[in-house]
């Protein structure tokens, strides 16, 4: 638009507003935007705070989360975000919107009649009870002037004005109604009308369990019940009496998903606003489409040529028993109106200044902002009733209602209501954009407080969760006091183990016994003469017994030999037993465990491997351990070879008689029975003896082996050095204690803290909530 040519007409000027709000509406709405982002960063903040705040039982870090107060500007946020919401719907509208309030039977609709040239065909005004039972907007609609002469110099004319002033090049023609009266009526969706109509009575009557659905509201029995007062039976009527038995009537109106719109012709109007009663005791409703209309909009010609783009806005007030019509009330004047008429008609005989008079001006006053300057109060002066008297006393005792200007007019009178209202026009097009810079001004100074708010906030967010001083104190006093218990418990199994030294190993014991049970049951040779006169038939020389016989001593050994190889296993088991005892002491009182999952043997190997991923020293002596080995082919093999091979020698080129020394040589199958049943129980004899003499030896073994263990992780030099290195890795320290655990865990949630309060502090930027340049 082109500032430098001041508009002319009022109507001109109106134009003038309403295109300076446009740009303004855009960037609240992004302004809003941007809130509502900055809403769900700090409500993440907030669900993150108080997730800790459970999570830490120390009272000391929950103080400094319960210094944070993050709620508190949840709570704000969600206030200016309204408020903007409310001004940039006040600023986007094409309209300059007057709202026109006031009890019930004042002459409401006789003043929007008289200024917009409807009839009681669109605005009925019936005598009994409240007539219009819906909020109703009342647009003037503008005809464009036809091109004069002059236009193509000049551009045309639109509404009286050249289109050169707004920089328009190009003729401009606006759309034209079919008729001189356009009405849009906006229907109750299912859930609009449940949650704006229908649940603000059960509130109200204290009823919890409210109808999910209309079908459910639909089936609802209301029990008779006694209630707390005329109010509430009033209400009671109205949910049950109006809209419950009445459902059927209108329900069709109202369909599932949004609230629609609809196109109707000028005489159907009242079929959608009025509600008439049929005027018995019960006073019941004859008229019920009402019921599911959430607004109507009326476009028409005002009989004002100079009123511009103005809209009437009917606002519900108070004196109705119909539920949800105050909260209406606030709804539209902070979203619809720009300023506000009350409408009030002193009774003759008894006028002054009544309770529900301040109680709807208190109303008006918490959505609108700068209400005193920002509302005119009109008093309805009737010639039928006769009562300027009263009016005059009322204009001259307005003392705790402050307004602008208080008139006095004959709402049925054209010329009267005109007058009046064209004094509010010129108030309006003079003042409402220093109005319009003191609200929006008042909201940007509240965002810079909060913006300023939530940075103090973030400040103390910050030094929340702090770490821990003394870290490296407390790793200290942890080291020390594992360190004790683990040699306490090493050096006790190393006594433990120094005491059993001459004892007999009980698992070697155990092995060699059956070793021996295993040489008696299974001896390895013949069982009869005849197993051997058969196998004699295979040699074919005279000496066929002596050589037999040599074969079956040859066999004799390698089967005993095979008998005694089972001793291995009961000495592996005893050196694996001692491991796991060694395993259990780091697992207990070293507190290892969480570092692997394996036992016994397994978790040295495991431990080596970790200790040589850090190039750790402590390697040798548990890798040491690991390896060892303590079998029966290294120690006791040889022996028993030796005592076998000594009786049972027939490798040499010696009689039998010579290699042992009593027994003859075989001549028939009997004697090499018996020979081999001597030569098995002397063999067995022997070896019995040899491994008797070697019961103690796993014993000296395992305290040997874990002295050498405990000498290479404890005593070697720089080992507790390597120690306090191994166990200072922050992943092997928070599964070694508790206490380092809950710090790493917590050190992740310092970061993770850190992160959402630098991504709130991000979003809370100063520019970004700035809409007034």
């Amino acid at each position: 638009m082109n500032t430098s040519q001041p508009p002319r007409t009022r109507a001109q000027r109106i134009d003038y507003i309403i295109e300076q709000r446009q740009p303004l509406a855009q960037e609240i709405q992004r302004v809003e935007s941007h809130l509502a982002q900055l809403s769900c960063a700090l409500r993440e903040l907030e669900l993150y705070r108080q997730r800790l705040e459970v999570s830490f039982g120390e009272s000391e870090m929950q103080e400094k989360l319960n210094t944070v107060h993050l709620s508190y500007l949840l709570q704000q946020l969600q206030i200016e975000s309204e408020n903007l919401n409310n001004l940039q719907k006040r600023f986007s509208r094409p309209t300059l919107n007057i709202g026109v309030v006031g009890l019930m039977g004042q002459g409401k609709s006789t003043l929007l009649k008289t200024l917009s040239g409807l009839t009681d065909n669109e605005i009925p005004a019936l005598e009994g009870g409240a007539c219009t039972a819906v909020r109703s907007t009342i647009e003037n609609w503008q005809r464009e002037s036809l091109p004069n002469k002059d236009s193509e110099k000049t551009g045309i004319q639109v509404n009286g004005v050249s289109s050169s002033l707004y920089g328009i090049q190009d003729q401009i023609v606006l759309p034209k109604p079919t008729t001189s009266v356009q009405v849009e009526v906006t229907l109750h969706s299912e859930s609009s009308f449940l949650n704006e109509v229908i649940y603000p009575y059960y509130d109200e009557l204290g009823w919890a369990e409210k109808p999910p659905s209309l079908d459910e509201f639909a089936n609802q029995i209301f029990p008779e019940q006694e209630l707390g007062g005329a109010s509430d039976e009033e209400m009671y009527k109205r949910l049950c009496y109006d809209y419950h038995r009445n459902l059927s009537q209108y329900r069709s109106l109202i369909r599932s998903g949004n609230p629609r719109s609809l196109k109707i012709k000028a005489e159907e109007i009242t079929d959608y606003v009025t509600q008439k009663r049929d005027g018995t005791q019960q006073n019941n409703l004859t008229t019920f489409k009402h019921l599911a209309v959430k607004e109507v909009k009326i476009v028409c010609p005002f009989k004002n040529p100079d009123v511009g783009k103005i809209a009437l806005v009917d606002v519900p007030g108070l004196g109705d028993s119909k539920l949800g019509d105050e909260t209406l009330m606030l709804e539209t004047l902070g979203n619809e109106v720009d300023v506000v008429l009350f409408i009030k008609r002193p009774d003759p005989q008894r006028y002054q200044w009544q309770r529900l008079d301040t109680q709807l001006y208190d109303k008006a006053a918490q959505a609108l902002n700068d209400l005193e300057k920002r509302s005119f109060m009109i008093l309805n002066y009737s010639r039928r009733t006769e009562n300027l008297r009263a009016c005059q006393r009322l204009q001259q005792n307005i003392d705790t209602i402050q307004v602008v200007q208080t008139g006095i007019a004959d709402c049925s009178d054209s010329e009267d209501a005109n007058r009046v209202f064209n004094q509010v026009l010129d108030y309006l097009t003079v003042n409402i954009q220093d109005l319009d810079r003191r609200y929006a001004s008042r909201c940007q100074s509240n965002l810079q407080q909060l913006h300023e708010q939530i940075n103090r906030e973030l400040e103390k967010s910050t030094q929340a969760l702090s770490y821990y001083s003394g870290e490296s104190r407390q790793f200290r006093r942890l080291f020390e006091q594992l360190s004790q218990e683990l040699i306490q418990g090493l050096l006790e199994l190393r006594n433990q183990l120094k005491e059993q030294c001459e004892a007999i190993d009980p698992d070697f014991q155990v092995a060699v016994q059956s070793a021996l049970k295993n040489c008696q049951t299974d001896k390895g040779i013949p069982d009869t003469d005849q197993e051997i006169i058969s196998r004699s038939c295979e040699f074919e020389f005279k000496e066929s017994y002596q050589a037999i016989y040599r074969v079956y001593i040859r066999e004799l050994r390698i089967h005993l030999s095979r008998h005694f190889l089972q001793v291995d296993k009961g000495l592996r088991l005893s050196i694996d037993k001692v491991k796991s005892l060694v395993t259990d002491v780091f697992v207990n009182q070293g507190r290892l465990g969480e570092l692997t999952s394996t036992r016994g043997a397994e978790f040295l190997k495991d431990m080596a491997d970790l200790m040589a991923q850090r190039g750790n020293q402590l390697e040798l002596g548990f890798r040491t351990l690991w390896e060892f080995e303590f079998s029966y082919g290294s120690v006791l093999l040889h022996l028993i070879r030796k005592q076998l091979d000594e009786i049972l020698q027939s490798d040499i080129d010696l009689s039998i008689a010579e290699v042992i020394g009593i027994l003859p040589d075989p001549s028939n199958a009997s004697d090499v029975l018996i020979n081999l049943e001597k030569l098995h129980d002397k063999s067995v004899a022997a070896c019995q003896e040899t491994l008797n003499s070697w019961l103690t030896a796993p014993s000296q073994a395992r305290y040997y082996m874990v002295q050498e263990f405990i000498d290479l992780v404890i005593y070697a030099r720089d080992m507790k050095r390597e120690w306090e290195i191994f166990l200072s890795d922050e992943d092997i320290r928070a599964k070694v204690w508790v206490e380092f655990k809950e710090l790493e865990t917590r050190k992740q949630d310092q970061q993770m803290w850190r992160q959402a309060v630098a991504k709130v502090a991000r979003m809370n930027q100063a520019s970004a909530m700035v809409f007034l340049r």
